[in-house]
């Protein structure tokens, strides 16, 4: 997945393809596809793969739904070449919106670190999502439960709690200033935010260095509902762009890992394990200790403490392991317990899923 959504084409490909380590031989040198002679035979697999789906929005705009890789487990953006070819076919003076998943601190670093370097392609502006119920929840709200109603504290105005948990919104907004890209604040408006609560946090953004924060209404009003956000967007976009990487591929693993621990978490250090240690000396051997990095971290704190939310400070992060996708062009470190695997809940969805053999119509989807 890593390899297609990286790829800028078919031959690209084939050398990424070629290059995946599958394992080491006894001299402790890696064993690539290329030497095993299954470079073609993975290129046929992955030929029509390899081309965006296009669809449409309810309003008929143009999307291409292209690659998934998660933002905690791996880089978390879609393909190279749908935004390229979504670019093309924009003009000089379009619009193309690329998603980077989760927050500022894992999709958005990720994009800047190793999709910008892979396609070349320099962002004009940031749109930071927020939402009043997650700032709520970062500011000292009640634990949220799947599944289970919302407890009042998120749907009742508490201008406390909202105030409280902008501190991690500003957190956001430094990490992208790490950058140098402007940053638009998009706040996500659901029915039970009060206009004071929507107020506060486009307020705070605007104070924290945002170009501009706005309310967004497309959830009940469609496309409509986010035009000023669009034209904000605009605006952020013609302002000047000093576009930089956070950290150059020259520097060694460990310290490309602390700049990010210490310059987008907070961390105030990092801890390598003696397994995470010997690995990162492996791989700077075996030479590819110029990679960027791909931190497999939860999206549910700056931390890799999920319970911790606002702006945890003074923690130590806890490196378990150092693995590599040498094909895809990055190493990436396991923080504390994190596991690569996404996990089903405990009944998994596909026990209601069913086709109807008369109808054809799919049941339990939603």
């Amino acid at each position: 997945m890593a390899i297609l959504a990286l790829t800028t084409s078919l031959q690209d490909m084939k050398e990424r393809l070629g290059r995946m380590v599958v394992a080491n031989d006894k001299k402790g040198q890696p064993v690539t596809a290329e030497d095993l002679g299954v470079t073609g035979a993975l290129a046929v697999l992955m030929k029509d793969a390899i081309k965006p789906t296009l669809m449409q929005t309810l309003e008929g705009t143009p999307v291409f739904v292209h690659a998934g890789p998660f933002a905690n487990i791996a880089h978390g953006n879609s393909s190279v070449l749908a935004d390229k070819i979504a670019l093309k076919l924009v003009g000089e003076k379009g619009f193309v919106v690329t998603e980077a998943g989760f927050g500022a601190d894992i999709g958005m670093e990720k994009f800047f670190n190793i999709k910008c370097r892979a396609s070349g392609l320099v962002p004009s502006v940031v749109v930071l999502v927020a939402t009043v119920r997650a700032l709520k929840m970062h500011g000292g709200g009640p634990n949220v439960t799947a599944g289970a109603p919302l407890k009042k504290e998120y749907t009742e105005e508490n201008l406390q709690l909202v105030a409280d948990g902008c501190c991690n919104l500003q957190k956001q907004i430094q990490i992208t200033q790490l950058f140098g890209v402007p940053v638009v604040v998009a706040l996500n408006v659901f029915k039970t935010d009060s206009p004071a609560e929507i107020d506060l946090v486009c307020k705070i953004a605007k104070e924290s260095g945002a170009f501009d924060a706005v309310p967004c209404h497309h959830w009940s009003a469609g496309g409509k509902g986010a035009v000023k956000l669009a034209q904000a967007v605009e605006k952020a976009a013609n302002q000047k762009n000093s576009f930089k990487y956070l950290y150059s591929l020259e520097l060694p693993i460990v310290e490309k890992i602390r700049i990010i621990a210490q310059k987008v978490y907070g961390a105030q250090d990092i801890e390598l394990s003696p397994a995470a240690q010997s690995q990162v000396d492996r791989y700077t051997r075996q030479g590819f200790g110029n990679l960027p990095i791909c931190m497999a971290k939860t999206h549910l704190s700056l931390s890799h403490q999920p319970e911790r939310k606002g702006v945890p400070t003074g923690f130590i992060l806890p490196i378990s392991d150092v693995r590599a996708s040498i094909g895809a062009g990055f190493i990436y470190p396991l923080v504390g317990t994190m596991s690569t695997m996404p996990g089903l809940p405990t009944r998994p969805c596909f026990y209601d899923i069913d086709l109807d053999p008369i109808t054809e119509q799919v049941k339990g989807l939603f």
